[in-house]
């Protein structure tokens, strides 16, 4: 019997990708590459079911005899591997980010005598189709809480955003560039005091009730889909904290920062010039297991925001103080800085990850801004949060264009600075 094989993500599977299997039955036995979780993530977005659930469907699909797990969009290396007779894919390849991947698999395939079969596209049908309308439906708590998980899982790093209001919130759910074939986009939303704070017109002192954030919350909620990380400053009184779990738990966060510090929160980019003050590890450890006690189950993740760099305390300290809130139960470490170069916390994960390698760190840099992404992979850190950067980009636009409007008297002088009215109708769902 001759060798069939098949390449694809089968993120959302449809009619689509039967008739291609149907049409690989036709001519031997199937064999499916099925891309990994990064895999598709890189190209994609990260698949609703994980490469373990896709690979029952498919491998219970009749004609398929077997499913393997495929690294990359590059066919050509599982072609000569398996060196099937043939291989079948459908016509979206002939163009577009895909093309360069038929080339080298015809290249792969002539090496050894095999044969590529093109399927015509099934039209009206795609991922891409469902996606969206997913989207418009919406998601669950459970669904948006547990993604977070899953994408440390499938990506090398997870790109956080600040979204401070629904509107934000839809900008960057909607935002996705095309890099070299490759789908670059946020991965979910940073729900920051700062921001939250500063929109109300309140000061970043933990003045803001709890209740007004996570009503703020669920509204980004209502029109998006991605996960969400809560800043919950120092987190408060032990037993504010346990009840303050539940209550994101149930609105479907997927995880709270909390910091090391007590007494009257200051934003910590003032470092030394204000008063502030480091909890003691042993009461900060006490906090983190009462957090992880009250919560529902693990999808819901309790990371320690360490603050003994901002306070020139040391990385000796910063290390130890993450010790401890490991063994505590902590489900991710963040340190922060405001040097503004990357050294002193590339310092701290280079010691960090030589006891705690699959302990996720998180990256805020506001400061060393000037840092790449792909210096952070390096680096050990499995999460980068931008954490003020849209709300920091909003007032100064209105400031403007409220100045040129005073000073001319009319708005026609503004009206470069501004988007189409028609552009914010379309990014809002139900308006057209």
């Amino acid at each position: 019997m001759k060798k069939v094989y098949v390449g694809m993500s089968a993120d959302v599977f449809h009619h689509g990708h039967v008739n291609i299997i149907k049409e690989a039955r036709k001519h031997g036995d199937v064999i499916v590459g099925l891309l990994n979780d990064k895999a598709v993530s890189d190209h994609k977005r990260l698949p609703y079911l994980n490469w373990e659930n896709r690979k029952k469907i498919i491998e219970n699909i009749k004609g398929v005899t077997q499913v393997f797990e495929q690294f990359e969009w590059d066919y050509a290396p599982s072609i000569l591997k398996y060196k099937p007779d043939f291989m079948v894919h459908g016509t979206d390849w002939l163009t577009g980010p895909l093309a360069p991947y038929r080339d080298l698999a015809i290249k792969a395939l002539e090496s050894y005598g095999g044969k590529l079969i093109e399927v015509e596209y099934t039209k009206d049908v795609s991922s891409t189709s469902l996606t969206l309308n997913q989207k418009i439906l919406g998601t669950t708590p459970d669904i948006r809480k547990a993604t977070l998980k899953r994408l440390l899982d499938a990506k090398d790093l997870t790109r956080i955003m600040e979204a401070h209001n629904p509107l934000s919130a839809l900008i960057l759910e909607k935002l996705v560039i095309n890099n070299n074939g490759k789908v670059k986009q946020f991965d979910g939303f940073w729900s920051s005091s700062l921001t939250d704070s500063t929109s109300q017109g309140k000061p970043d002192i933990e003045a803001l009730d709890i209740n007004i954030r996570l009503n703020n919350i669920n509204n980004i909620f209502d029109v998006t889909t991605k996960p969400l990380i809560m800043d919950a400053d120092t987190g408060g009184k032990i037993e504010h904290f346990e009840l303050n779990v539940r209550s994101m738990e149930r609105l479907g966060i997927s995880a709270v920062i909390i910091e090391d510090k007590k007494g009257l929160k200051k934003n910590s980019l003032f470092g030394n010039e204000v008063k502030q003050e480091q909890e003691t590890k042993e009461n900060f450890a006490k906090k983190i297991k009462a957090g992880i006690n009250s919560r529902i189950n693990d999808n819901f993740m309790i990371i320690a925001r360490i603050e003994s760099l901002i306070l020139e305390k040391g990385i000796d300290d910063a290390i130890d103080r993450a010790k401890t809130y490991i063994d505590a139960g902590v489900d991710g470490i963040m340190i922060h800085s405001k040097k503004e170069k990357p050294d002193e916390i590339f310092e701290f994960s280079k010691i960090f990850r030589k006891n705690h390698k699959f302990i996720p760190l998180v990256s805020v840099p506001s400061t060393y801004n000037s840092v790449k992404e792909d210096e952070l992979v390096k680096n050990g850190f499995k999460i980068v949060i931008y954490a003020n950067q849209m709300l920091r980009a909003a007032y100064p636009a209105m400031y403007k264009v409220a100045e040129s409007i005073l000073k001319n008297g009319r708005s026609l002088e503004a009206d470069k600075e501004l988007i189409k009215i028609k552009n914010i109708l379309e990014l809002i769902p139900g308006t057209k």
